[in-house]
């Protein structure tokens, strides 16, 4: 394992000025990271794994302070407890040398996650965004695999089993690596090149977004459709019932069957079989002079009332299901 983040660094880099036509392009950066709460910025560990020409070329792990709690559900998912991160730099001081080994570059990650996490991060930090182009492989897969999506989906867990790829899930330097593996999959099996993918599905540098997140209310379309359906009965999760509510980054199509999945029964409407809601994760953290929705206040009621049901955000969702 590598101490030092510098050696990471892509050649050739990309800017923002420039196309994808241009000479062929073979490295890539695959990036995970692991939080510490429910709050998406509360980064605790930050995985890279350097991918050049085909093959692994060098990685590295880095333990981060995230100068706040840790919750025992995400402890339960990756293990790493406040203990660890003692004397650890925090995201203030790991920032400038991420920005260093990765602008410019094309950095794959899997799902919107690690990209919200670290421009959360930036933003609570008051720092640039990474000025990367982001790859999601989660995009890639769907796109590549279709076939997969009634075959236990496009999750790590199950691309990495589909595709005979050992690793430790939810250990961000692993999770990296899979990621970086599946994106070289999906090169082999669709044809296409890097270039091509960073055409369809690429997202380049957004401009920082400062202070507090905006709430934004889910299009009606999506807050009244109907999700409910039963879990698979080989899920792990069987015998939970969720509920949603709120604004989720990843559509409720994508969340329920997620959730449907792992074994949990979706309903539509708070009763008393609910043992999960899962709020967005900006509404999760609304503070006064922000309303919570109708059904994030009557689970409260039932909590008060002496209901077992555990209010979890998307961040949490994803971990518990992944």
């Amino acid at each position: 394992m590598n101490s030092r983040v510098g050696i990471l660094a892509v050649t050739p880099k990309l800017s923002n000025g420039e196309g994808w036509g241009m000479t062929r392009v073979t490295d890539f950066i695959a990036l995970d990271v692991e939080t510490a709460n429910a709050d998406v910025g509360s980064i605790c560990s930050v995985g890279l794994v350097h991918f050049r020409a085909g093959q692994i070329f060098k990685s590295l792990s880095i333990l981060v302070d995230p100068e706040g709690p840790f919750d025992p559900g995400n402890i339960a998912v990756h293990g790493i407890r406040p203990g660890d991160v003692i004397g650890k730099p925090t995201m203030a001081q790991v920032f400038p040398v991420l920005a260093q080994a990765l602008n410019g570059t094309i950095v794959t990650h899997h799902s919107s996650f690690d990209r919200r996490a670290l421009a959360s991060a930036a933003a609570r930090y008051g720092v640039a965004e990474l000025e990367c182009f982001w790859l999601d492989t989660l995009t890639v897969a769907r796109r590549s695999w279709r076939e997969l999506a009634d075959a236990g989906g496009f999750g790590l867990a199950n691309l990495t089993r589909a595709f005979q790829i050992e690793f430790r899930h939810h250990r961000a330097e692993e999770d990296a690596r899979a990621c970086g593996l599946i994106m070289l999959k999906a090169l082999d099996d669709s044809g296409l090149d890097l270039q091509h993918w960073l055409d369809l599905v690429a997202h380049a540098p957004r401009p920082i977004v400062r202070g507090a997140p905006k709430v934004v209310v889910p299009p009606k379309s999506e807050a009244f459709a109907r999700y409910a359906q039963p879990g698979e009965r080989s899920g792990r999760l069987m015998g939970e019932t969720v509920v949603f509510t709120g604004f989720l980054q990843m559509h409720r199509t994508e969340a329920a069957h997620l959730a449907v999945k792992a074994g949990c029964n979706v309903v539509d409407t708070v009763s008393g079989k609910v043992t999960v809601l899962v709020v967005g994760d900006q509404d999760l953290r609304l503070t006064r002079g922000n309303s919570k929705s109708r059904k994030h206040r009557k689970v409260e009621e039932m909590i008060a009332a002496g209901s077992s049901v555990r209010i979890v955000g998307e961040t949490e969702f994803l971990q518990m299901v992944g």
